[in-house]
């Protein structure tokens, strides 16, 4: 399959592009890049002109899109988040293109799950303007593959971490590399994560596989973990030994809430479970690292001993 990638240039992306053949990258005016192919764009909106982007095309893996940040407007996400890809689907699939491959987000089922794990096929529960965005693109997809035949394929990742991981992991990171105390020591929640190189893998896969068209997948490495055994995991992964004191939970939230930050807070504290048995039944897929497997490339990278996260 000859590949078109999005977001080359992204956390994620540039772990693709690195680790697999890909047959053209998409680039904005400006952007670094090396000799791959590149196909050059000024935004990928309702307005992006795609002739000639899909010369020997197989699938597309999207993962070009506005992060969820305070600094965008509903507007702007509509735009590119869901315009955007829209737009890209429906010339892909005017130019022969089989497979679309697009990478969402976890919000898109909600913010937090209590007695049952998040699942594909439940109702959506978008909860802010970035997590609508995804979802409505999804939506554009699935129009656009029930009109023209376009396989679909929609992943729906949970938190991504691994080397320069930007976000919550990169903060929890150089925490764990620079600070021998932290305040997780009663933190017995449960959330999942997925390791940057396992997602890749499965987004090969979801590229590659002939019965991924037309499914759901909610990512994850497939073990939950409280907030203290992550941040344990990411500190044994850079060499460091932490102890974890037992704020309680209140406290916290009340800092949160002094600072501006209970978003934050209730990312740390609270649950988010997903279930990702149907890409094991569909796809026969299983992550290729453990997350204990998975820290040890913070370390390998030398990413966080040379203070680059500051």
């Amino acid at each position: 399959m000859n590949i078109l990638l999005t977001g080359s240039t992204g956390f994620v992306g540039k772990h693709l592009a690195n680790n697999y053949r890909i047959h053209r990258q998409v680039v904005r005016d400006g952007e670094k890049r090396g000799q791959e192919p590149y196909f050059t764009v000024e935004s990928i909106n309702e307005d992006t002109d795609w002739n000639g982007a899909f010369d020997g095309v197989d699938v597309v893996i999207h993962l070009a899109g506005l992060a969820h940040s305070g600094t965008f407007s509903c507007e702007d996400y509509q735009s590119i988040n869901t315009q955007g890809t829209v737009r890209l689907a429906h010339a892909a699939a005017k130019n022969g293109v089989k497979r679309f491959v697009f990478v969402s987000s976890i919000g898109v089922n909600g913010t937090s799950t209590e007695d049952q794990p998040f699942t594909f096929d439940e109702t959506a529960n978008p909860h802010n303007a970035y997590a609508q965005s995804k979802y409505n693109a999804e939506l554009g997809l699935k129009q656009i593959s029930e009109n023209v035949g376009l396989e679909v394929v929609i992943v729906r990742p949970t938190l991504v971490y691994g080397p320069n991981a930007p976000g919550n992991f990169g903060m929890l990171a150089k925490l764990a590399s620079k600070v021998p105390v932290l305040p997780f020591g009663v933190a017995n929640n449960r959330r999942d994560f997925i390791a940057v190189q396992n997602l890749v893998d499965l987004l090969v896969t979801c590229a590659t596989h002939p019965e991924a068209a037309g499914h759901t997948f909610l990512a994850s490495d497939g073990e939950a973990v409280s907030t203290k055994d992550f941040t344990n995991a990411i500190a044994k992964g850079v060499g460091k030994k932490i102890l974890q004191l037992p704020i309680p939970i209140g406290v916290m939230r009340l800092v949160g809430k002094l600072t501006g930050r209970s978003p934050m807070i209730e990312q740390l504290y609270g649950n988010l479970e997903v279930d990702p048995s149907n890409i094991k039944e569909v796809l026969g897929w299983i992550p290729p690292l453990t997350m204990e497997q998975a820290m040890t490339s913070l370390r390998d990278s030398g990413k966080i001993n040379n203070d680059s996260y500051d």
